[in-house]
């Protein structure tokens, strides 16, 4: 956890400004999180991870990585995990490299049951003015 928690310091509450208490506000002590490291064990990204069997879909949320590690994912890995769908949670200011990798937006998509949204919901997500979350997918 020390490798996740580094590398979400550096990029999100250095690089993005945020508040530590905002950025880990909602982590729980039985996440899941991948940590891509380079070869001497420095850490470069993180992301969550939620695995939902029953639906063929993995979840990826609080994506983070240091700057000079930009373009590292997570999808091989949960391929190789026998998912075919991914969602994931960005900034909206990430979207379009998003969009490069295939990822569609979802502004139709509730991010709690990650079914289609009521006409009556917001559209976009803002926990943080300086935060506005997307949800986007692929199909692997």
């Amino acid at each position: 956890r020390a490798g996740v928690y580094y590398v979400r310091t550096q990029a999100m509450v250095l690089g993005f400004n945020l508040s530590l208490e905002g950025e880990f506000a909602d982590d729980s002590p039985d996440g899941k999180y991948i940590l891509v490291t380079d070869d001497y064990g420095k850490p470069l990204s993180t992301n969550r991870i939620h695995l939902l069997p029953e639906r063929n879909l993995a979840k990826i949320e609080r994506v983070a990585t240091i700057s000079t590690a930009r373009g590292l994912g997570a999808e091989d890995w949960i391929r190789e995990f026998g998912y075919s769908h991914i969602v994931i949670t960005s900034r909206e200011e990430a979207e379009g490299f998003y969009h490069k990798l295939g990822y569609i937006t979802r502004e139709d998509m509730n991010p709690d049951t990650l079914e289609l949204k009521k006409p009556s919901d917001p559209v976009r997500e803002v926990r943080d003015p300086r935060f506005v979350c997307v949800y986007m997918e692929k199909q692997l």
